[in-house]
């Protein structure tokens, strides 16, 4: 074969590859949600608690610099930097109105005043999320020891950490940080 063939042939082949690559069977396999690893699924919720279903939705990434235009000095040290608020000091932890606790960073819905108690630490407690997808756990090795931290799943802010010394019926408590929620008041 000689030089000015090949390069006709590579061009006819290459051609082939990129209509390949655009085909529609291949596009619309590429933007499928559920592969995206960008993407999560949340179960959402009205601010009256209303279930509104599963929803495939967008992770939600900034910078510091944005999440600090964002959040007061305190929400951005404990959601960005897993810090801790004191015990007792937290606008929420001693809140007993109806309603639902979302995410200080996204407005993903986290708990219901549902299964908040008082746990006696100084931190809202609550015995269960309000959807076990809205929340991730992973270990912290943090402080020399090892603890199941709770995180956003959409937007992956620190929210606290769950032990094992709840009330009924899950005998877990979720200890967050007031920092990290908001709370809507059921109207």
């Amino acid at each position: 074969m000689n030089r000015r063939k090949f390069l006709a042939n590579s061009a006819v082949a290459g051609a082939g590859v990129v209509a390949w690559l655009k085909s529609p069977t291949l596009s619309a396999a590429k933007s499928d949600p559920a592969d995206d690893k960008d993407t999560v699924t949340v179960v959402q919720f009205s601010d009256s608690g209303q279930n509104l279903g599963p929803a495939r939705v967008k992770k939600v990434h900034k910078t510091d610099a944005e999440w600090k235009q964002q959040l007061t000095p305190l929400q951005f040290e404990v959601t960005r930097k897993q810090g801790t608020e004191r015990a007792f000091t937290g606008d929420t932890y001693n809140l007993h109105d109806k309603g639902l606790y979302r995410c200080i960073c996204c407005g993903n819905a986290l708990f219901s005043s549902d299964t908040k108690f008082d746990s006696g630490t100084g931190w809202p407690s609550f015995w269960a999320p309000i959807a076990k997808e809205n929340v991730r756990k992973s270990v912290d090795m943090s402080l020399g020891m090892s603890r199941d931290e709770i995180s956003c799943t959409e937007c992956a802010a620190h929210l606290g950490h769950v032990f094992d010394d709840g009330p009924k019926p899950t005998y877990l408590r979720y200890c967050m940080n007031s920092a990290s929620l908001k709370f809507v008041k059921h109207g």
